[in-house]
């Protein structure tokens, strides 16, 4: 395997070949091994995955299949000076966002003063004006986040994007923990790795603790919690109906639960009983067909006057969505200082908005070298990558880029960093992200050492979305 594929930063080997410090236990085991063993236990963790269902739905198919998210065994290793840095830094940019999205549907201090224009809110879809004036529960907007960090060298950490919403994959990086203690046990009495599997405890006792103040501990038992889903057809069902089974928590879709006097209730064998928290994974759009869309079939029906009255808390809170648009990302390190008072620990990613007519003209001038993205796009869908496009894929954004510029953002094509994946005939580096997932309540913020790791299994792509044939690897921090 090589040190380095081209400038990218290899999180495994020096550019002269040696193994960097936090790999050095884990090179030595995996050299010893058998490597016929290796490509049988290879084998059998796609057929784990398989066997408990780990899957998603790809949209947009035509076949509209069921796929296996591909799992690769090599773990991505991270020291635990690296993890104490970007915790402040991830900490510190989540205080950041709940305190803007309080700002945004309250004062609006950030535009009055200058460092965000009205322009970023006008005829935006994801500023809820319904959120105005309200706070919810324990003053927590975002109560799951999920902060897209990539990293181009040995101390360079970017965000890449912010996930306030409904933040998705950490059934998988819990499944990735799973699968690598099932197959090599003695790798976890070798190497200390700080452990993840208390994430849906800690989910369960975050969500419980942001339950509306007139209902926690109410007749001594503690808030009731459910999971709302879209249902089976969801593209993360499984995370959903996992996460529910993990919290001990009730998973339902919304015709499942109804108001009664006041309260959200789900349907029982013995009558309607009330719920407390709801850890939504609808979007907002469907949430309440009184409130939102009125062709909803997937929420429920005046949940959000339940909501603004008091009733419920609502996970992530609606109106969130606002702060993951790429181009109120844009303006993330100023927004930062302006609510923390100081300077951005973990940097964004240069950023052209294409809604202003200079940047417009760079990008346009430069469609080849950059990354195009649409400002609400997920998924890795409508976007343009320009050192991989042909000239006709290039010209046919530009079509689209000249119709509604203020839909794009651009960045520069960053040298990601590459950690190795297995292959049958060796180590290959492949380039990555990471999702860390952090909790959010009125007690404070919590961060899971580690998180999803994305990989790019193509050699060259730089796109880890498990729905543009990337995969996933399990992430560890060493312990001190």
């Amino acid at each position: 395997m090589s040190a380095e594929t081209g400038t990218n930063f290899d999180e495994m080997l020096n550019a002269d070949g040696s193994v960097r410090p936090a790999y050095a236990e884990f090179r030595q085991w995996f050299d010893s091994q058998d490597k016929g063993w290796l490509r049988r236990q290879d084998a059998e963790a796609e057929r784990f995955f398989r066997r408990i269902g780990i899957t998603f739905n790809v949209y947009g198919d035509d076949a509209a299949e069921e796929r296996l998210i591909p799992f690769d065994m090599i773990p991505r290793i991270i020291t635990a000076r690296e993890w104490r840095k970007l915790t402040r830094g991830i900490e510190q940019r989540v205080r950041a966002l709940n305190a803007f999205l309080q700002d945004l549907y309250h004062r609006q201090e950030i535009i009055r003063s200058g460092r965000l224009p009205i322009e970023a809110l006008r005829n935006n879809e994801a500023f809820l004006s319904q959120m105005i004036g309200f706070t919810p529960p324990g003053g927590v907007y975002t109560h799951i986040v999920g902060i897209d960090l990539v990293r181009t060298g040995p101390d360079d950490f970017m965000v890449l994007e912010d996930n306030a919403r409904t933040p998705s994959g950490v059934s998988y990086m819990l499944e990735n923990r799973e699968t690598m203690m099932a197959m090599f046990p003695e790798l976890f009495t070798k190497i200390p790795v700080r452990p993840v599997s208390d994430y849906p405890r800690r989910l369960a006792r975050s969500l419980q603790a942001c339950a509306p103040p007139a209902f926690k501990g109410e007749g001594g038992s503690r808030p009731v919690v459910a999971v709302l889903t879209p249902g089976i057809f969801n593209s993360a069902y499984f995370e959903h109906a996992f996460l529910a089974d993990q919290m001990g928590a009730e998973l339902v879709e919304g015709n499942d639960l109804r108001v009664v006097d006041g309260r959200v209730c789900m349907r029982t064998t013995t009558g309607y009983k009330a719920i407390d928290v709801i850890y939504r994974r609808v979007d907002d759009d469907y949430l309440d067909p009184l409130s939102f869309n009125p062709n909803s079939q997937l929420g429920i029906a005046g949940i959000f006057d339940v909501y603004r009255s008091g009733g419920i808390t609502i996970a992530n809170a609606p109106g969130t969505g606002i702060a993951d648009d790429k181009a109120i990302y844009s303006y993330m390190p100023e927004i930062v200082q302006f609510y923390t008072g100081e300077k951005p620990i973990l940097q964004n990613v240069p950023t052209w908005r294409c809604s202003e007519a200079d940047s417009l003209g760079y990008v346009l001038d430069n469609l080849a070298d950059l990354v195009v993205k649409e400002v609400h796009g997920s998924g890795g869908y409508g976007m343009l990558i320009g050192p991989t496009s042909s000239k006709k894929e290039i010209a046919d954004f530009e079509v689209k880029l000249r119709a509604k510029p203020s839909n794009y953002i651009a960045q520069p094509t960053l040298s990601l960093s590459t950690v190795p994946i297995f292959q049958k005939e060796g180590l290959a580096p492949r380039h990555v992200d990471l999702r860390p997932f952090v909790l959010v309540s009125p007690d404070g913020i919590d961060i899971t050492p580690g998180g999803l790791t994305r990989v790019a299994l193509k050699k060259g792509s730089l796109v880890v979305n498990s729905s543009q044939g990337g995969g996933t690897k399990d992430s560890w921090v060493l312990d001190e």
